[in-house]
This record gives C-alpha cells, structure tokens and sequence, in this order.
C-alpha cells in the first residue's frame, strides 16, 4: 500500500489548540456567554403565565415570545426559517463566516468544553504532557473532572433543549423527584449526549466533515467578501529570529503560533481553506507576536480580494444589494401577514352525512360543523349569527359559545330556514362570529333545501 492511499486509513491526529488572548478571542468569550446565557435561560421565562418560547407538540401550539402559533399559522414558522436562511447568505457574502466562528452552535459548545478542559488540564503543551504520561493519580484526578464537567454542563444542555418542548418547571419537577421518563428522557440523554461527543471530542472534524455549510459557502464569496488572509508579499520569505540576519527576511518569524491557537488545525499562510471558521484566533495571536517583535500589525487580519489589491472595501455591490433587496422584501412580507394574523380563526363544514331535513313546521334545517381557534391566551366569548344571500331569516340552534384561551373547538350547529322556493335547492349561508372585543370573523357554506 502506497503512502497515498495508506493515509486516506490513518487517524486524524489531535488537535491541541493553544488559549490565545486579544481583541476576538475576548469577542468569542463575549458571544459564548451571551449565546449560551440565552439558551439556558428562555426556557425558564415567561410572560401572563405563558412561556416565552415553548414549542407545545402535543397541543400543537407554538410560543414565541408572547406570540401563540397554531397549525394555521405554519406559513409564518416557514416565514422565520426562510429569514434565517436569507440572512445567514446575506452575511456570509458580506462578511464571510462570522457565523462559524462566532455564533454557530458547534463553535459556541466546542469553546465551552475547551474553556473547561483548560481550565482542568491545563493549556496546550500541559494536555500534550498529560496525554504522554501514564496513568497515574494526577492525570486520573484531570482526566476525570475534565470528563465530569463536560457530562454536567452536556446533561444541563440536554434538558435546556427539552425545556423548549416542555415547560421548564415541570421537567425539572420531575428530574428531582425522579419521575423522569419517556420521550423528555430519551431527547434529555440523547442531546446532552450529542454536545458531549460533538463539542468533546469530535470538534473541528464536524465543520470539517458533517456540515454542508463548509462546502457550499464558495458560491456565496466575491472578491469583496470579507475573510481571514494572510499578507504573503509581506511576510514572505520566512525566517525565524535566529536566521533573520542571514538574507533577506519577510515579517514573518514561522513561529507557527497561528497555527497552535487554530481549531481546525489548518495553516492560515497556506491561504484560504474550507476548514477556516473564521475565528480570528491566528489574527490574535500573530498581532501579539508581531508586537513583541516590533512589527506593524495585521500580517494575518481581515481582508478581502480586492483590499488587498488596493480597490478598498465594497460593501454595496450587485451581490450584497440583491440578498439585501430579497431579505428586506421577505421581512416585509412576513410582518404583513403577522400583522393581518387574526386572532380568532373560523372555518365552517357543511355535514355531508344528510343533505338536508324537513321540519314538522316546513321549515328545513342543515347540520355545520364550526371550526373555532382561539389564539389568544384569553377566554373568548363568541356570538354566532348567520344570514342567507336570499335575505330569508336564518335561525342557529347555538348562538353563544366560549372558547379556551389557545383551544379549538369543533361545533356542531343546526341552520333552519323556511324552505327554499322556485327551481332553486341552494343558497349561499354565511356564518358571522363576533367576541367581546368586536373582533369579527366570517365562514361561508351553501344551504340545501328543495322547494316545497
């Protein structure tokens, strides 16, 4: 087997990242407090009673916010996940991966877990140490709290995602008196399990190999998009500090510590690599250097194409303007049909077991079902009323009805009229329900009845 294909076999070996300090590793630390402070907390928020985010399955309603979603309202879950897409291409075309390297899940759990395993093994030549010895007390006293600290913040993390599908208190009602089972049970273990394997150990191998972000993100750079670059027609040729009086020498000394400090292991001065989550931990590190050998800043810094060629930063160009207009015309899109989002949803169903029957009177009566959704978190009392397009007065066998607060309520109610005359055997009925507040919703069916 030739060394070609044997490596295709081999392991990828571990990746030791050094802790850098600067102006974007604070900025990362900033982000993961706040992302991670978001996460954990909305599920145990409120508002009138009411979760603020609870995505109920098996009532099939949705919180979000003091907003209450029904089945109806899919087009609007639709809207939301289309506006993310949009603005994650919009983003992406101006400033590159700042989502990966700032933002992502994945980056956001994977800079927790290496802030804890530091903080127990030490930094980066440490943990080299540490895997080489044997086992020993020491490292099976590192070794341990590094894994318990992991597992308890990966449990937390799985039951924070479950308290989004189950309210809060009661998930952890249920965890303390040892009643949790079931489905919470099984998504609590099975997510918690996923961050401690993904952000624990498999890190930078899933921007690598699992997400399709990496490998589609070409198609949405330009020569304007800002990215991670290294300056080689200035910090080429190499050399390091013991060789710089040799001949002549760039900025850069190879001290190889932008490499040290990167997640995915890649080497920024090689040029632009899918690998690349745009942290800008080499940018940190390199500035530090450069400073401790008196060089300017910024041989490895935020660029794009055509800055460095001297054209400057464009940021209004056909591209960005287009994800822009596009964005911006979803957004408007989707406000204008939250705003026009009724709160009381009516549909009515003809019964179509019996076309019609005649009463002892001659008067004929029709059997609808009334579909009612309440969206609010309020009470709805509701008068039902109905008029037929002849102007022949309608007579409901319920006219009153009170809905639950985020309840639908299917009703069944019988129309009598007198009987229809001529050749005519349908007419258009029409079904007016009007609450408290004088919110009004109309449903239109047909009344079948032959002349007498």
């Amino acid at each position: 087997m030739n060394e070609a294909v044997a490596s295709m076999y081999a392991s990828e070996p571990k990746i030791y990242a050094r802790r850098v300090d600067g102006s974007y590793a604070r900025l990362r630390l900033v982000a993961m407090f706040a992302l991670l402070g978001v996460f954990y907390l909305l599920p145990w928020l409120s508002a009138n009673g009411t979760p603020l985010v609870l995505f109920d399955l098996p009532a099939r309603r949705f919180h979000l916010f003091g907003l209450s979603l029904v089945p109806q309202d899919l087009f609007l879950l639709t809207g939301l996940l289309v506006i993310a897409a949009l603005t994650l291409l919009l983003f992406t075309t101006v400033a590159g991966r700042l989502w990966c390297g700032y933002a992502c899940p994945q980056t956001v759990w994977t800079e927790a877990f290496m802030w804890l395993e530091h903080w127990a093994e030490g930094d980066r030549h440490a943990r080299q140490k540490l895997d080489r010895a044997p086992w020993n007390l020491n490292k099976l006293r590192r070794r341990g709290a590094k894994h318990a600290l992991w597992l308890l913040l990966a449990a937390w993390t799985g039951l924070s995602f479950v308290g989004y599908f189950i309210p809060m208190e009661q998930l952890v009602g249920d965890l303390l008196n040892l009643q949790l089972a079931g489905w919470p049970l099984f998504w609590s273990a099975f997510y918690g399990f996923a961050t401690w394997g993904n952000a624990g150990f498999m890190r930078e191998q899933v921007c690598r190999y699992m997400c399709p972000y990496a490998r589609f993100q070409s198609a949405m750079f330009d020569a304007d998009t800002l990215i991670i670059g290294y300056d080689d027609l200035r910090g080429e040729p190499r050399k390091s500090v013991a060789r710089r009086g040799e001949t002549f020498a760039g900025d850069c000394i190879d001290c190889t510590l932008c490499v040290q400090v990167c997640p995915t292991g890649i080497d920024i001065r090689n040029g632009l690599q899918y690998e690349c989550i745009a942290c800008a931990a080499c940018v940190d590190a390199c500035n530090a250097v450069m400073d401790k050998v008196g060089k300017p800043r910024g041989l490895v810094r935020y660029s794009s194409f055509n800055h460095d060629r001297g054209r400057g930063f464009r940021l209004l160009r056909p591209r960005s303007i287009g994800y822009g207009l596009v964005w911006l015309a979803v957004i408007a899109v989707f406000l204008g049909h939250l705003s026009l989002r009724a709160d009381l949803v009516a549909d009515v169903v003809r019964d179509r077991h019996s076309l019609y029957r005649r009463l002892a009177d001659g008067r004929v009566e029709n059997l609808y079902t009334l579909k009612l959704t309440n969206k609010t978190a309020q009470e709805r009392q509701v008068t039902v009323s109905a008029w037929a397009d002849d102007g022949i007065p309608v007579e409901l066998s319920t006219t009153q009805v009170a809905i639950s607060p985020l309840q639908s309520l299917a009703l069944a109610v019988a129309a009598r009229r007198a009987a229809l005359g001529g050749e005519t055997t349908t007419v258009g009925i029409h079904f007016e329900l009007r609450d408290a507040q004088g919110q009004v919703q109309r449903a239109q069916a047909r009344f079948i009845g032959a002349a007498p």
